[in-house]
């Protein structure tokens, strides 16, 4: 038997999964991530944390699954993106905690940018919209608030690295310093066209080049881990970023083809093949995971907050004690009761980009339960997911394509029937839940044995791909449109005056 192993570096966890070739799970290990919230509007992590959990887990998950290392071909990472880290290259230490994704204090850089014009241009090479999620203002950041930083940096002496190349550094003991370019287009750095770090955005926000890894296709040989990490050195075959992981790892490989992931936000992608296109409604454009040099695409749209709507019922409000109790409190009443949740706890991403929206709870009357507000509270990550759907379906036709006919899903949250239906009641068409869940880890699996030779071609990983359940549209159009046009009043108030 071949074995692949994934490290699926998370937001909120990092987790190992063994897979067998046929894509199915042979053992998984998994290890809560500390969140770091030093002022509002600023999350970060521990580095060294990332670090000291990945290892853990995938030694784990190896006596889990009663192998040794040398049984395994070749490991695939994917990883929470945009998320920034800052290291010497000479003692391997970050300079500071890793900036988190959901951060939000690089927004007056962000907002100095469009202000000066460089909106479009950085659109035009990147894909991007100028925000704060992406890694360039974060590094930008670190490097004028550590101090040193900045002088360190052109002196050669820093790695800049989202948490794929902290990890591959960390793995080979220093060895290599690379990403690929599924990472590197998240960070507002690199141009998607010639994928290579362009030399204007560089200067723009006033980063050494010195500091870049280098940009490698999502499939290929990055590099080995140690033999005395997992006892054995193993090959690094696939890195892809956690979002275009799972659109690999859902078969997702021709144009059109779109799958959305409930983790802890979410992330709708829709292949768009070899054509870059320009969103006309909010949405990015990014580079697809790469089994070749030729650059493939896929718009992309993100919901800032998703399952961690969940997270906050239960450690904000402690309507619940677990997240798994969220589908019965809700499903103990019949429907929301007229009240709509926008979780805008760190403003709204698309088709919205609105930073300084906040959440807000509407439609509370004397009869609202916390039932209703659990209710709302699912219901809201369907909302937001079915905004991302429609303006994507808009840009697809403008393109003279068809309109998206069906919705892959996976994700946590996508085991919850209730909001699986109810999606697709918004949406209109099929959602379509894998057989296997967890196809951000199963991507880079893909991608790693596809490096390694397990697999020969993407069609050969088309036939792997199985449904578990088809969730069909039961609601009128009407009443789907009705209920949309709530949604969008409940957004205009998060930012009313």
């Amino acid at each position: 038997m071949t074995y692949l192993l994934a490290l699926d570096q998370g937001t909120s966890s990092s987790r190992s999964i063994v897979f067998d070739e046929r894509g199915h799970i042979v053992a998984q290990a998994q290890l809560e991530l500390p969140q770091i919230y030093p002022q509002p509007g600023w999350v970060e992590h521990d580095p060294l944390e990332i670090w000291r959990t990945q290892l853990a887990t995938a030694r784990d998950a190896l006596a889990k699954a009663g192998i040794a290392a040398s049984a395994v071909r070749a490991v695939g990472i994917t990883n929470q993106r945009e998320t920034t880290v800052l290291w010497n290259r000479q003692t391997g230490q970050p300079v500071h905690h890793a900036i988190v994704w959901q951060d939000r204090r690089a927004e007056p850089a962000c907002a100095q940018l469009r202000e000066q014009g460089h909106a479009a241009t950085i659109q035009a090479k990147t894909g991007l919209l100028v925000d704060a999620y992406f890694s360039g203002t974060k590094l930008q950041w670190l490097l004028d608030h550590v101090p040193g930083a900045r002088d360190a940096a052109e002196r050669g002496e820093l790695a800049f690295g989202t948490v794929d190349s902290w990890l591959m550094w960390k793995l080979t003991h220093g060895k290599v310093h690379v990403t690929d370019v599924s990472n590197a287009s998240r960070t507002m750095l690199f141009n998607v066209h010639t994928n290579e770090w362009d030399d204007e955005l560089l200067a723009l926000l006033r980063i050494p080049k010195a500091l870049m890894p280098e940009v490698l296709p999502s499939s290929a040989h990055f590099g080995d881990i140690a033999a005395d990490l997992l006892g054995h050195a193993i090959r690094i075959g696939g890195v892809a970023g956690d979002q275009q992981s799972a659109l690999f790892g859902q078969a997702c490989f021709t144009a059109g083809m779109a799958k959305n992931t409930y983790g802890t936000g979410c992330f709708m992608l829709m292949h768009t093949g070899s054509t870059f296109q320009t969103s006309q409604n909010g949405l990015l454009t990014t580079s697809a995971a790469q089994a070749t040099s030729q650059p493939e695409f896929a718009m992309e749209g993100s919901v800032f907050v998703g399952g961690a709507v969940v997270q906050w019922l239960r450690d904000g409000l402690r309507a619940i004690s677990t997240s798994g109790e969220v589908e019965s409190l809700a499903q103990s009443v019949p429907d929301s009761g007229g009240v709509m949740m926008v979780p805008a706890f760190t403003g709204l991403g698309a088709p919205y980009w609105k930073p300084d929206a906040r959440g807000t709870i509407t439609g509370l009357t004397r009869g609202t339960t916390l039932g209703h507000i659990a209710r709302a509270a699912l219901e809201s990550i369907a909302y937001q997911s079915a905004a991302l759907l429609l303006a994507m379906s808009r840009d697809a036709v403008a393109a003279g394509g068809a309109p998206v006919s069906e919705l892959r899903v996976d994700g946590g949250a996508c085991i919850n029937d209730l909001l699986m239906q109810f999606q697709a009641d918004l949406l209109g068409i099929p959602v379509v839940r894998p057989a296997v869940i967890e196809t951000t880890a199963l991507g880079a699996a893909y991608l790693a044995g596809l490096s390694s030779g397990v697999y020969r071609s993407t069609d050969e990983l088309s036939q792997l791909w199985r449904a578990d359940r088809r969730f069909v549209p039961t609601l009128s159009s009407a009443r789907a449109q009705e209920l949309m046009a709530n949604w969008e009043h409940a957004v205009r108030q998060t930012t009313a005056a």
